[in-house]
């Protein structure tokens, strides 16, 4: 979090010196904050990582959006056609994310996709239990979930 917030800070500097607050030029002062901040990584602990964390973070985001259009398309199309094509079920998915603040992210991310919702984390916080509208395959849904687990777990590690 400490390279994002002098990344910002650097954008800020930059849209300052150049006197033009314009969003095109923050953008462009958060890449040259990027870039030195990327280049200084090796140097300061602090840093480390940072170069290859947005690119992961940008990739992510991209992974999400389809999913999301994914998911709504699903539920749109059980809306509007005749037939009940929902087989909801509790599943359990084992998680990898051991942090409070990586469950809470992948609980969150999953209560925000339509079609499912993250309902509770055992006590030893080992498996988080999702309902889902569509449990054809189990197995298929335990992959899925997985992956934007492991998607997660990239960008926050």
């Amino acid at each position: 979090m400490i390279p994002f917030a002098w990344n910002v800070v650097l954008a800020m500097v930059w849209v300052v010196l150049t006197a033009n607050f314009s969003a095109v030029n923050a953008l462009f002062g958060f890449l040259l904050g990027y870039g030195a901040i990327a280049a200084m990584q090796n140097q300061l602990p602090a840093f480390a990582g940072y170069g290859q964390r947005v690119p992961r973070f940008i990739r992510f985001v991209f992974f999400y959006i389809w999913e999301l259009i994914k998911a709504n398309a699903r539920v749109a199309y059980d809306v509007v056609t005749p037939e009940w094509g929902m087989r909801p079920g509790v599943i359990g998915v084992p998680l990898e994310a051991r942090t409070d603040g990586e469950i809470t992210v992948v609980a969150n991310l999953i209560s925000l996709t339509p079609g499912t919702l993250s309902l509770d984390v055992s006590t030893d916080r080992r498996v988080l239990y999702i309902h889902a509208m569509y449990i054809e395959d189990e197995e298929a849904l335990l992959d899925e979930v997985k992956e934007l687990e492991r998607r997660v777990l990239e960008v926050m590690r």
